[in-house]
């Protein structure tokens, strides 16, 4: 980044250092876009089931459940828990003799595989190379183990081990080739990946899911014998997202899998072993996920979403008849006693909160009926995994074996963060949980909000505006802004876009579903507030496809949506600071509807490096650009793996009632602060966040600040013109200030109030805590905010943009492309203007 009017002192560690504390689960998965093949393909830990395998007599099935295996005979009420800790366990298969069941295994921060011998309860390791190993299968005539692993540079490949009398013999051997594919690919790594193997009858061949040759989607359906060396034939294509994960039929002639095939719900379908045309098998409105055909061959079962949560079910084929497995008894090794949480505020009321229950292994515990969810990212010297918490109304109910739970309460950030230890003993507990405010924002006309959540996109479970809406009640959130958007080909959550609040809304909780433009070349934007209809294409510059033009670029859209009345703003915008002299360019088109006055706010708060964002956002205000400061999570709702709980990122905006509409305007106004923890107070000269102060000449102006926070921060700083002018005393804690300080004002320019840690730090379920304000606008005898050196960054910015549009031969039309260039022009002559100074 160039020196010159921006000047952060020394605040710029790097995101790098910032994530230093905190690292992705299964870091050593050398794969982009992680927050996709985890909650797609990784096992996840849910209080339902999440996948299953049938014993060879066709009378039982073994599933995983809550992070353990349990069987359950079929026609019975009793399922038993064969597997408890020390990690969670995942994915079994059950040995053609009926002996063992071989499994994938989370702990010591990688997933080993493992073999239960079920005549004598004895668990050995059966892989354990210190890589995510997945989906064991054994061959038909048990002497084989198919599975995936990352064991080849962090790659997922295709291995086979060799298995007798309970024991490996020798070394995996992969047998899938690496391959890096010269295609540009987004979501996806470049090197060719393998998933999902499955054995033929015969135990000669495989089918298995594989993305050669592919762009889009995580693969087609490929056919090669199970040897080393073996060259795959793909037999049928369809994009796929992580799920399909087909399986054999005992006659040999059939595949099921699942798939959305052009719908927004995965089903399950039927396909022949040759690949031929596939016919759907279950039909609904939620996802038919990881099934596996009986023994007979005359029942599939598989894992459903129909209710919200994970469920098991069966269904006959032919025939069509589906069971759900639901045991009412849970058979565990040591019996469990029942621990009642009531959460509560001062005046005895049951409030909905958010509960995290960990037990002496730092593994999460949940309510059976609980939507179990676990953090993206972690301390491995806070604890051994990730943070796992669940949403409760006010009561929850957990069954537990005696020991120490640590019990951690939180609501929003204008509660208090509480943490308990209870011991859970011989008999049923109970432990009333009061929550105290440190706050009360909406009494001031406060009222907090998502601008980035995404109901449905994926994940395990099926979320609906109601459950979106308890979700948002238990993180006391007034706001969330669904933004409909496509994953590849699918758009879930269309059908519920309306130009109105959802009926699910509430006098406390608005629920709004808007839409997210995506082009990953111009920068993703949000269009809130839609009056009329949901904008299509929803997406462009997608290679390989009809949508391959730079055209519509973000200024089109943005014209399209305000024309309905919406707020349109750029999300989750750096994780650097651009910088075009040292290679770090990007085509992000933020300074083109900056200059051109098309933008509403910017997810200063998101799923990005805040400062890095901050960086770029106090660039443009010192061009004289108005620009208000947004935040959402970009939080995939319906996840059971996910970075940060819908609210985790929030805007509060001062509308006085919560209105819709008049929020929205506030928004526009700049009467904001965005925060991941921090609550933030501000004035300046009397003034509040978002006004304008006109001076005549220079003088000194008085701000007014304040801190409410439920994270110890390290500073709070007042920002004039991008440099600090001014850094508050905190309380020990860090959580904790209130100030009155003078501020020399001599020339035009904009003020913000920001806190913040040096490093990640729990609570915040970010990569690190911070919160700003948007700015207070000073004018000063009439000057306009100029600086020239920002302004000279965006030329060279906008001079990259329009060198890059020139080269790309994807256009339609020369019409398009004209229009894309004249808006960069005009943003060019904007800010050259300044330079010339």
């Amino acid at each position: 980044m160039r020196s010159g009017a921006l000047i952060l002192c020394g605040l710029f560690w790097g995101a790098g250092s910032l994530e230093a504390q905190r690292e992705t689960v299964l870091r050593q998965i050398a794969v982009p876009h992680n927050y996709y093949y985890r909650e797609m393909y990784l096992p996840q830990l849910t209080s339902g089931p999440s996948s299953v395998a049938w014993s060879p007599d066709g009378q039982s099935v073994v599933y995983s459940m809550a992070g353990s295996l349990w069987r359950h005979v079929l026609g019975t009420d009793t399922t038993r828990q064969l597997t408890d800790g020390p990690g969670y366990d995942y994915q079994p298969d059950w040995s053609p003799d009926g002996r063992y069941i071989v499994y994938a295994s989370y702990r010591h921060d990688d997933i080993g595989l493992r073999l239960l011998d079920l005549t004598t309860g004895a668990d050995r390791p059966l892989v354990s190379n210190q890589a995510v190993n997945l989906e064991p299968r054994f061959a038909p005539a048990g002497d084989k183990v198919a599975f995936v692993s990352t064991a080849h540079e962090g790659r997922w490949h295709v291995y086979l081990l060799d298995v007798r009398e309970g024991e490996a013999v020798g070394m995996p051997v992969r047998i899938t080739a690496d391959r890096r594919s010269p295609l540009p690919r987004y979501y996806y790594s470049v090197w060719d990946h393998f998933l999902s193997p499955t054995w033929s009858p015969d135990g000669r061949e495989l089918i298995l899911i594989s993305n050669a040759d592919r762009i889009w989607g995580s693969g087609g359906f490929w056919r090669l014998d199970a040897r080393p060396g073996a060259v795959p034939r793909q037999i049928y294509y369809e994009e796929t997202t992580w799920k399909a994960r087909p399986d054999w039929a005992p006659d040999g002639k059939r595949v099921v899998y699942s798939s959305y095939l052009g719908r927004q719900w995965h089903q399950l379908w039927l396909m022949t072993s040759e690949g031929g045309d596939p016919f759907q098998l279950t039909y609904g409105d939620f996802d038919a996920t990881n099934p596996r055909w009986s023994p007979d061959g005359r029942q599939i079962a598989f894992i459903s979403n129909e209710g919200g949560n994970t469920s098991l079910r069966i269904v006959t084929v032919p025939g069509g008849r589906v069971v759900e497995v639901a045991p009412r008894v849970r058979q565990a090794p040591t019996a469990r006693q029942q621990l009642t949480l009531t959460v509560v505020d001062p005046a005895g009321r049951p409030i909905a909160a958010r509960l995290s229950v960990t037990d002496a292994l730092g593994r999460g515990r949940f309510p059976a009926d609980a939507w179990a969810h676990a953090d993206d990212g972690f301390d491995r010297a806070e604890r051994p995994f990730e943070f796992t918490y669940f949403h409760t109304a006010g009561t929850a109910r957990l069954d537990l074996e005696p020991g120490r739970y640590l019990v951690e309460t939180t609501k929003g950030y204008e509660y208090a963060r509480r943490v308990d230890t209870i011991t859970v003993s011989n008999g049923p507990a109970a432990r009333r949980l009061v929550m105290r405010r440190l706050i009360d924002l909406p009494a001031a006309g406060w009222w907090s909000g998502d601008l980035h959540v995404h109901m449905n996109y994926g994940g395990h479970y099926r979320n609906t505006p109601r459950q979106l809406r308890r979700q948002a009640e238990a993180e006391d959130l007034h706001v969330v802004e669904n933004l409909i958007v496509n994953k590849e080909a699918r758009i879930p959550d269309i059908g519920y876009f309306s130009p109105k609040l959802d009926p699910a809304s509430t006098a406390r909780v608005l629920i709004k579903h808007d839409e997210e433009f995506h082009t990953s070349y111009w920068g993703h934007t949000g269009l809130l507030g839609l009056r009329d209809h949901f904008i299509m294409p929803n997406y462009a510059a997608y290679v390989n496809t009809a949508a391959a033009s730079l055209f519509p670029h973000n200024s089109h859209i943005f014209e399209l949506a305000r024309a309905q009345g919406a707020l349109v703003g750029y999300v989750h915008p750096f994780d650097v600071i651009p910088d075009f002299d040292r290679g770090e360019p990007t085509t992000m088109a933020l300074p083109v509807d900056a200059a051109l006055g098309r933008l509403d706010y910017l997810e200063v708060v998101g799923f990005s490096d805040h400062f890095a964002t901050a960086a770029v956002w106090y660039r443009l205000l010192n061009t004289g650009v108005r620009l208000p400061a947004g935040a959402g999570t970009d939080a995939m709702a319906n996840f059971a793996s996910l970075r940060g709980p819908i609210g985790m990122g929030r805007v509060y905006a001062q509308s006085g009632r919560l209105e819709y509409r008049a929020w929205l305007d506030a928004i526009r106004a700049g009467r904001t602060f965005v925060t991941n923890g921090p609550i933030l107070q501000f004035t300046l000269g009397g003034r509040a966040i978002g006004s304008s102060i006109v001076l005549a000449k220079s003088d000194t102006l008085y701000a007014t600040v304040a801190l409410r926070s439920i994270v110890a921060v390290d500073s709070l700083q007042i920002v004039g013109n991008g440099r600090v002018v001014h850094s508050i005393e905190l309380d020990e804690g860090g959580q904790r200030a209130d100030a009155r300080v003078a501020i020399p004002v001599k020339q035009s320019g904009w003020y913000t109030l920001r806190a913040f840690a040096r490093e990640a730090r729990h609570p915040t379920l970010d990569l690190y805590p911070f919160a700003t304000t948007s700015p207070i606008y000073v004018t000063v005898a009439g000057a306009p905010i100029r600086s020239s050196d920002d302004a000279r960054y965006f030329v060279g910015w906008l001079d990259h943009l329009a060198r890059v549009a020139e080269e790309h031969q994807g256009w339609n039309t020369p019409a398009e492309r004209e229009a894309v260039l004249a808006d960069i022009r005009k943003a060019r002559a904007y800010f050259s203007a300044q330079v010339r100074l």
